[in-house]
């Protein structure tokens, strides 16, 4: 069958085709009596509007894009992530907006950018002299970062990364660790060279600085680097199984990673923490569920979320921000998988 179109609708109704579009676009426009009589008119053809044309119409694409640190089958597989997707979510709900999930394209998120189809972005780890953020401005689209770097150009939301990474180490310090594993995180589709000043850089930048606080060397500790993925914790985990000089405690970056390293090392027959402490990072809802439950740094990821995307919608409607950069607390919450050792008093 035919679908029905709008010239269908104006001609079955008796008004006319541009009364029909504010209809469904602008009933303001018209009488609460010609609209109600199109609408009625259209379900009885069975016209459903074309979303682009519709689009086209309000100069909108009624859609938010989140542009994904990484492909999608590392984006997806960190639950930290979807939390924040979730906060970003419920506020696209809200306002009636889509919300389109935007991996790298061709590997590269700059082309991912220039194709969205979107009114507005919401990134992680974006600093402000990266060329993608050119591309953005060129386009003309409103963005807000989360995990960025503040810059007075660049809205964004934040927790102290270097701070709390800090007050994990000296905790793990406290406890009388000095034999440690550290696994940082990859770069994400935002790294360069030129851009050192990452969440991963600055993490371990306070991991750095409690154990020179502590009088501890770097050459006291080993360093490894993984996707932020449960397989990749494992993987992690069962290599640090077979270093010769075995760490008392392993401190990640990723809660994600630290469950995959503990169940690395109670597949090999380990007691976590009487034989090995582990701690993590983000304080993800399986943190506390893992046996035993884990050490971390509790930031809100839905909250950091919800925030990034009403601050977008802020923007999209020409509304001021009350603080372009929103710093949020943090908590560092010791549980069951850090130990104490017994040579501290």
């Amino acid at each position: 069958m035919k679908r029905p179109t709008i010239k269908d609708i104006a001609r079955e109704s008796g008004y006319s085709k541009t009364a029909v579009s504010f209809a469904f676009n602008d009933p303001s426009r018209i009488s609460d009596k010609a609209c109600q009589q199109i609408l009625e008119t259209a379900e009885r053809l069975g016209y459903i509007p074309d979303p682009m044309a519709r689009n086209f119409s309000l100069r909108r694409h009624l859609s938010i894009g989140f542009l994904l640190p990484q492909v999608v089958q590392y984006s997806l597989q960190n639950p930290y992530t979807m939390q924040v997707i979730l906060g970003i979510g419920s506020v696209c709900e809200k306002y009636g907006y889509t919300l389109n999930l935007i991996p790298p394209l061709h590997k590269s998120i700059t082309e991912a950018v220039r194709a969205a189809a979107v009114d507005g972005l919401i990134t992680m780890g974006l600093q402000v002299d990266m060329d993608i953020v050119s591309v953005m401005k060129t386009r003309l689209l409103p963005y807000v970062t989360i995990d960025g770097i503040p810059h007075e150009e660049m809205p964004s939301v934040n927790i102290d990364d270097e701070k709390a990474s800090y007050s994990l180490m000296k905790m793990v310090l406290d406890a009388g660790h000095t034999k440690l594993v550290i696994i940082g995180l990859s770069d994400d589709a935002f790294a360069t060279e030129q851009n050192s000043n990452s969440v991963p850089a600055n993490r371990l930048a306070g991991y750095k600085r409690a154990l020179g606080d502590a009088g501890i060397a770097c050459q006291a500790y080993q360093q490894f680097v993984c996707e932020c993925t449960l397989a990749d914790g494992i993987r992690i985990g069962k290599q640090i199984l077979e270093l010769a000089d075995r760490p008392s405690c392993i401190v990640t970056m990723s809660d994600i990673v630290a469950i995959g390293c503990i169940q690395a090392f109670k597949a090999a027959g380990l007691h976590v923490p009487d034989d090995i402490s582990v701690v993590g990072f983000d304080n993800i809802d399986e943190a506390s569920c893992i046996s035993p439950a884990l050490t971390t740094v509790d930031q809100p990821a839905k909250e950091k979320g919800r925030l990034a995307a009403e601050a977008l919608f802020k923007i999209l409607n020409k509304e001021s921000l009350a603080s372009a950069h929103m710093q949020i607390p943090y908590t560092v919450i010791k549980r069951e998988s850090l130990k104490t050792l017994s040579s501290i008093s």
